[in-house]
């Protein structure tokens, strides 16, 4: 699978990740869909914390494993954020019956951790971030973007990233 732009970070802290999460989330627009992938701990939700906080979301992201979906609206306007978790789903087909198709054609930010159970499901545009542990503290993400809007967005995080501290 091609991508338009890719980008790496290593985050030292969860404090580190949940801040990049949050300048991103400050960054999202109505219709954007954000893949995250990674392993068990390997920082998805943390992420996802932050870009519910950069959004404006309320209440606060927490994971959603045993609701599988979570909605959040924001003060300042009616743009909704989606935060999907993926992890008990087997097949693609198995998102059917959550109305999960019925997310991704809404007008909302859409947040999918496990994106990876979607397969070849998704949209031809996104934006991709790959979750990788380190240690105890550091992890390692990748980000790709595939289609213009995400190219914009990820260009402009990268731009602001390093003077995120820990």
């Amino acid at each position: 699978m091609d991508f338009d732009f890719s980008w790496h970070f290593e985050s030292r802290s969860a404090a580190q990740t949940e801040c990049l999460g949050a300048a991103l989330g400050a960054r999202l627009q109505a219709g954007d869909l954000i893949c995250l992938q990674g392993d068990l701990g390997a920082g998805k939700t943390v992420f996802c914390r932050g870009i519910g906080a950069g959004f404006g979301a309320l209440p606060p992201l927490t994971s959603p494993t045993y609701n599988l979906v979570h909605e959040h609206r924001r003060a300042q306007d009616t743009t909704l954020l989606h935060h999907i978790d993926l992890y008990r789903i087997q097949r693609p087909e198995d998102a059917e019956s959550l109305g999960i198709y019925d997310i991704l054609d809404s007008a909302g930010v859409v947040l999918i951790e496990w994106a990876q159970r979607l397969a070849g499901e998704l949209p031809p545009q996104y934006l991709r971030i790959r979750c990788e542990h380190r240690d105890a503290s550091r992890r390692g993400l990748n980000f790709a973007a595939r289609g213009k809007r995400y190219v914009t967005r990820l260009q402009e995080l990268a731009a602001v990233a390093y003077v995120i501290g820990d």
